[in-house]
């Protein structure tokens, strides 16, 4: 189960690093595409400064979960994962209840999943 856990971990991880890339480097580019709906196509440019800064957090938020799969020691290994599916799940539930339900199942589920993972299967 624990490697269930850490695979779900490391998947959570390079979404967040993918949202990264989005926000920051294919905002005016692929964003259109992916978040299409949540914004109007013109209104891309005008914000790229803003999704730049929200990619940045998910970078951290990435950043967390891949030192959580490279800690030896498994008790910490733990606490740290936890703490940061926590936040992405907290992320998630906020961006459902303000921006689009979409986030809940891209976002805030798989992190709820994982979570669960982690505190049944280590």
């Amino acid at each position: 189960m624990k490697a269930i856990a850490l695979t779900l971990v490391a998947l959570i991880a390079l979404e967040h690093l993918y949202i990264l890339y989005l926000e920051m480097f294919a905002w005016t580019t692929k964003g259109p595409k992916v978040f299409k709906g949540a914004l109007r196509p013109e209104l891309f440019p005008p914000t790229r400064v803003l999704a730049a800064n929200q990619g940045l957090y998910n970078g951290f938020l990435a950043a967390g979960l891949v030192w959580s799969l490279l800690i030896a020691d498994p008790a910490w290994q733990r606490h740290v994962a936890v703490f940061f599916l926590g936040c992405v799940a907290v992320a998630g539930l906020y961006g459902a209840a303000t921006a689009s339900r979409r986030i809940f199942f891209v976002q805030a589920l798989p992190a709820l999943l994982a979570l669960a993972a982690v505190l049944l299967g280590w």
